[in-house]
């Protein structure tokens, strides 16, 4: 994989410095009397990770310890995170959402997340988080624009008052964008560094009905595939235009 402590790899340095601290608080614990054993994240984790930089090794092992099931870090910061929201009448998920995701019922998957988090299930995840439709990874409604739409529509039909769908996990070169009359709103601009380096760009909905693009750099829209045309910019026939709702507002970084 060759990278380095530097890269986008999930900040393997700090991790390291993290799985150091942590393991000298298990061993400061074990000589204490009266207490229980403490419970180590580490056990079972392998030392050595081959096509790995022997120097990132130890990252990846502390990364592995805190991000388990049942993880120092997840069981603290993940656990309680919610996989499918519905806010007002938008579901947000990070991948997508299908038919049988939907019977399945969104509720018990978040649930079930939740319990797989903690350690309660085992360390294999969940069936509806595997595969290339698992709903986070799934790319369906995000990739590109030749979106179902018809098959979009009834998904979100399954979900009393629900009218669009908000995804993340696939960077979007343009920015966020919509298809599908505005129910698939694609939102990942991929802001890492180590993905596209895009601008930062926010997705705001105000009561349901105005939904802006609110983008950090006036020049980002030299970087758009399809065109964006302003309120006041439009002029003779582009007055007639049925565009998307999404607006563009400039924000001071």
């Amino acid at each position: 994989m060759g990278t380095s402590a530097t890269s986008p790899l999930g900040g393997l340095e700090e991790f390291k410095q993290w799985g150091l601290w942590y393991s000298i608080g298990i061993s400061m614990k074990r000589l204490c009397k009266g207490l229980d054993k403490p419970w180590d994240p580490f056990k079972g984790i392998p030392r050595s990770f081959p096509g790995v930089k022997k120097e990132l090794w130890q990252g990846f092992r502390a990364r592995i310890a805190a991000l388990q099931p049942n993880g120092p870090l997840s069981r603290r910061f993940l656990a309680g995170n919610q996989t499918v929201l519905v806010v007002g009448d938008s579901v947000f998920v990070h991948g997508g959402l299908l038919q049988q995701h939907v019977n399945y019922g969104l509720e018990r998957i978040n649930e079930e997340v939740r319990n797989w988090v903690r350690g309660l299930n085992g360390v294999r995840s969940p069936h509806f988080m595997r595969g290339k439709d698992a709903v986070v990874w799934m790319r369906r409604f995000s990739d590109g624009f030749k979106c179902d739409c018809q098959h979009l529509e009834g998904i979100l039909a399954m979900i009393p008052g629900v009218k669009r769908m908000v995804m993340g996990h696939t960077i979007q070169d343009q920015g966020i964008n919509a298809v599908c009359d505005d129910r698939a709103i694609r939102i990942d601009v991929g802001l890492s560094k180590g993905c596209s380096n895009g601008l930062p760009e926010v997705l705001e909905i105000s009561g349901g009905l105005d939904l802006r693009i609110i983008t950090a750099n006036p020049l980002y829209d030299q970087k758009r595939k399809v065109p964006v045309l302003r309120d006041d910019a439009k002029d003779g026939l582009a007055l007639l235009i049925n565009e998307s709702r999404l607006k563009e507002v400039v924000a001071n970084a």
